[in-house]
C-alpha cells in the first residue's frame, strides 16, 4: 500500500529553529564539571534571582495549583494598569513576550505581507514573520543600532509591521526619544509599530511610550514588556503587551486560554510591589556592565556601549572563544546567528561572576 507524506507548508522548509542559551545542567553534564562551578552569562538573566517576595507568593499559590488560573489575570492586569496609567483593556498577558510577537503574526501577517526590521534585530521577529509566510525587509544597522530613517524608507504598501527593540538585543544600543518620535509620526497609521521594551526597566530615565497609547496619540503602537529580565522571573515565561483597545481585542481572539499560569501571576504581582529588589537589580546591573566594559577596555577589546544588561564584545573568533570559555565553566553567547561571527554577548552577572568571566576571557584569547 502506497503511503503519502503529509504536505507541510513550503515556507517552513527553510525556516531555522531558534536556538536558546544552553542550560547549566546540560553544560555541566557534558563537560563533567560540578554544577556549582558553572557560570551562565548567556541569556540576559537577573543574577540576583527572583524577588524573595515573589518566591513566597508562588509558594502560597502552590496550594491551589489544582485549579485553573484566572484566565483573564484580573488582579495582575489591574495592578499593571495602575502602574502604567492605562486601562486593563489596554493590556494582554502572554507566555513570555515572544507570544506577543506570534500574535502579531496571527493578527496582521500573511504571505502577501512583509515586516521591516533592523540588521541586528532579535532573531524571533523574522522567524515569526516567515512562519506566517510573510517576507522580511532588513535594513542595515547604523553603528550597530537602528537606522530609523532607513527603516521608514523601506515601508511599502505590503508592510504590516515594523519591529524595534529599545534597548536592542543583541547590541545593547538605544535610539533617542527625538528619533523615535519622528519615526512614529511618519509611519503610516495602517502599519503596526512593535516596540520591544524587554530591557526598559534597566534605564534610569526611560522613554515613555505608554502615555502615548493612553492619550491616543498613536493608534498603531504596540509596546511589549516582560517579567523575565529585571524582575528575575524568566523561568515563569510571563510577558505582556500594551496597545490601543482595538489591537488588544484582536489579540485576545488568538490568545490561548490560561496562557498565564497561576504561579506566574502570583509571582508577578508580588514582584511589582518589591521596589527595593528592582532598585538593587538596577544598581547591580549598572555596576556589572561597567565592570565588564572596563575589563574589555583593559584587554584591548572593542565593545558596543550597552544600555541593557549585557555587552556585545568583539573577540575575533566568536564560536572558538565561546567554546574555550565554556570548557572553563563560563557560558556566554556566540553571535554567529546574528551575522556577527567575531563577537560574543556577555550578560552582566554578580561582581564575582564578572571577574571570573574576564579572567577566563583573558586566558583563552
Amino acid at each position: 500500500m502506497e503511503t503519502k507524506s503529509i504536505r507541510l507548508h513550503s515556507h517552513l522548509l527553510s525556516l531555522p529553529v531558534y536556538q536558546p542559551g544552553r542550560p547549566l545542567e546540560e553544560v555541566a553534564r557534558e563537560l563533567g564539571l560540578p554544577f556549582e562551578q558553572i557560570i551562565k552569562l548567556a541569556s540576559n538573566e537577573n543574577p540576583l534571582g527572583p524577588s524573595p517576595k515573589a518566591v513566597e507568593a508562588m509558594k502560597e499559590a502552590l496550594d491551589s495549583c489544582h485549579l485553573y488560573p484566572d484566565g483573564n489575570a484580573y488582579y495582575l492586569k489591574e495592578k499593571l494598569a495602575s502602574k502604567l496609567g492605562v486601562l486593563p483593556a489596554n493590556i494582554i498577558l502572554s507566555n513570555g513576550s515572544n507570544e506577543v510577537i506570534e500574535w502579531v503574526g496571527h493578527t496582521v501577517l500573511d504571505s502577501e505581507s512583509n515586516i521591516v526590521v533592523s540588521q541586528y534585530c532579535f532573531a524571533i521577529y523574522p522567524l515569526v514573520a516567515r512562519m506566517f509566510g510573510a517576507s522580511v525587509k532588513t535594513v542595515a544597522a547604523r553603528n550597530h543600532s537602528h537606522d530609523l530613517k532607513g527603516m521608514l524608507n523601506q515601508i511599502d504598501g505590503a508592510t504590516k509591521a515594523v519591529f524595534i527593540a529599545n534597548p536592542n538585543n543583541p547590541t545593547g544600543t538605544m535610539v533617542t526619544h527625538e528619533e523615535l518620535n519622528q519615526f512614529l509620526e511618519a509611519v503610516p497609521s495602517e502599519v503596526l509599530v512593535v516596540m520591544d521594551e524587554a530591557y526598559i526597566e534597566y534605564l534610569e530615565h526611560p522613554i515613555d511610550l505608554i502615555s502615548d497609547i493612553q492619550s491616543g496619540r498613536y493608534s498603531n503602537l504596540l509596546v511589549m514588556r516582560t517579567f523575565s529580565k529585571i524582575y528575575g522571573l524568566a523561568g515563569l515565561r510571563l510577558g505582556y503587551g500594551v496597545a490601543p483597545r482595538h489591537i488588544i481585542g484582536a489579540m485576545e481572539k488568538v490568545r490561548q486560554p490560561f496562557n498565564a499560569n497561576a504561579l506566574a501571576q502570583a509571582g508577578a504581582l508580588a514582584a511589582l510591589d518589591d521596589q527595593e529588589y528592582i532598585r538593587q537589580s538596577r544598581e547591580l546591573n549598572r555596576q556589572g556592565v561597567t565592570q565588564l566594559q572596563d575589563g574589555f577596555t583593559e584587554l584591548g577589546l572593542e565593545f558596543v556601549p550597552s544600555f541593557a544588561n549585557f555587552v556585545l564584545v568583539r573577540v575575533g573568533e566568536g564560536m572558538k572563544t565561546f567554546a574555550r570559555m565554556q570548557e572553563q565553566g563560563v557560558i556566554v553567547r556566540p553571535m554567529d546567528a546574528y551575522q556577527l561571527p567575531e563577537w560574543i554577548r556577555i550578560s552582566a552577572g554578580t561582581r564575582e561572576q564578572n571577574a571570573k568571566c574576564l579572567t577566563v576571557l583573558r586566558q583563552v584569547r
